[in-house]
């Protein structure tokens, strides 16, 4: 699918599941890869990022199993990964590589990470740095800038680091290095970062003591786990847009991860002046889920966004910008300048495209400000090959007039496989 068509949309209804949350899904298979015994995950997200991680860690001597059903994954331990034959591709998924770095650190083979154009173009210096403090021998393309990565793993010790950008990356990275290390390992960071990682490794046995933004860790084994991954928040998020922005639209998203670390978006959207529903709030393998009614607002209006909410809602910002498009007054976000190093420059990205759309806006380094509220134009978009770009001027375009063209659309299959079936499912 190099493009697809869209138009005016009459209002969405109806009731979906979003997939599989990506985050959560990725750490299931690396952890259990880790731990001693068997472990289950369910409703694991079949999507191109979190795929990598399961083929990343296959190629590391774990037995993955994958019944349709569920995957049954034979852990080895944090010292049972075998030296792979070649490279290690890790796709477009920046999870994987920089979270897989922090184990082979500490593992004692020789291998190296690669992945597409993109991922080698993502910064990799914020892991090779502190990996190094640790006593990593570890290198990266362009004088330790980028990828691949070369990993020649050894003893690693034990550090205090301050994190210079709130990255849950990053952290898990340094987290997983300090399950390898003498001592233990003290992470600081400046803002609170999702914590998905932190959540499961306790479940799991490691020890590891979180205190509001310093994170101590120390050797420990990992026992087996069964683990059922929640609806990933950020995709809902799209749905949560288009039901506000479209008129007389209502959506029932079933099965949402309810992470306080992954709703930012959402206390925003409430700060725009929408009223969404929370019902049937459960636990689901030590994460929050809940359901989630989400109906048309007439009346949002325009926010002040700072750094200290982007870590929670860092994946949101381009339906975020898409949303500030329909709200009166001008929403302004900034610190947001880590958006600059992902799939796209997803700033820039945003701002190019919504332009397209009609769509009067200023760019800042770190972030935008976006004039509302816009009667918006079809056009022909370009989704950078980011998948959140595409999806999300996919659902301007179901608020524009005419038709929109979504250029090289099928990249949305790298978290959400089926997001243009799911939306025609709902429109009327």
């Amino acid at each position: 699918m190099n493009s697809i068509e869209l138009f005016k949309s009459k209002g969405l209804r109806g009731e979906i599941t979003p997939p599989s949350d990506k985050s959560i899904s990725h750490r299931a298979v690396m952890f259990s890869a880790l731990a001693d015994g068997k472990s289950r995950v369910r409703n694991f997200l079949r999507a191109e990022d979190p795929i990598s991680t399961m083929n990343v860690f296959r190629r590391l001597g774990i037995s993955i199993d994958d019944n349709g059903d569920e995957l049954i994954i034979e852990g080895k331990g944090l010292t049972g990964l075998s030296e792979p034959f070649d490279i290690l591709d890790c796709g477009n998924s920046g999870t994987t590589m920089r979270l897989v770095s922090g184990v082979l650190a500490g593992s004692p083979f020789f291998s190296v990470l690669t992945g597409d154009d993109s991922l080698r173009q993502r910064p990799m210096a914020r892991v090779i740095e502190p990996l190094r403090l640790m006593g990593a021998a570890i290198a990266g393309r362009g004088g330790d800038k980028y990828s691949p990565l070369a990993i020649s793993g050894c003893r690693l010790k034990a550090i205090k680091y301050k994190m210079p950008v709130a990255s849950a990356q990053v952290k898990s990275c340094l987290i997983l290095a300090g399950l390898y290390a003498e001592g233990t390992t003290e992470i600081s960071e400046p803002f609170k970062s999702r914590d998905h990682t932190e959540r499961m490794l306790k479940a799991m046995g490691a020890n590891i003591d979180v205190e509001q933004l310093s994170i101590k860790v120390a050797s420990h084994e990992l026992k087996a786990m069964d683990v059922t991954v929640p609806g990933d928040f950020s995709s809902a998020a799209f749905f949560i847009a288009a039901a506000l922005m479209l008129p007389d639209s209502e959506i029932m998203i079933r099965n949402v991860g309810m992470n306080p670390t992954r709703t930012g978006f959402l206390d925003v959207i409430m700060r725009m002046g929408a009223v969404i529903t929370i019902e049937n709030k459960r636990e689901v393998s030590g994460e929050p889920v809940a359901d989630l009614l989400c109906k048309s607002c007439d009346a949002l209006k325009a926010v002040s966004i700072g750094a200290e909410l982007m870590p929670s809602l860092i994946d949101e910002f381009p339906i975020l910008c898409v949303l500030a498009t329909q709200a009166d007054g001008t929403t302004e976000i900034r610190g947001a300048e880590e958006l600059r190093v992902k799939e796209s420059d997803r700033i820039k990205a945003v701002a190019e495209e919504l332009r397209r759309f009609g769509v009067s806006l200023e760019e800042f380094p770190d972030g935008i400000s976006i004039k509302g509220r816009t009667d918006l134009k079809g056009c022909i978009a370009e989704s950078y090959h980011d998948h959140r770009i595409a999806m999300s001027m996919s659902i301007a375009a179901l608020a524009a007039s005419g038709k929109t063209v979504i250029n090289n659309a099928s990249c949305v299959d790298i978290s959400f496989p089926g997001f243009f079936d799911r939306l025609r499912g709902l429109s009327r």
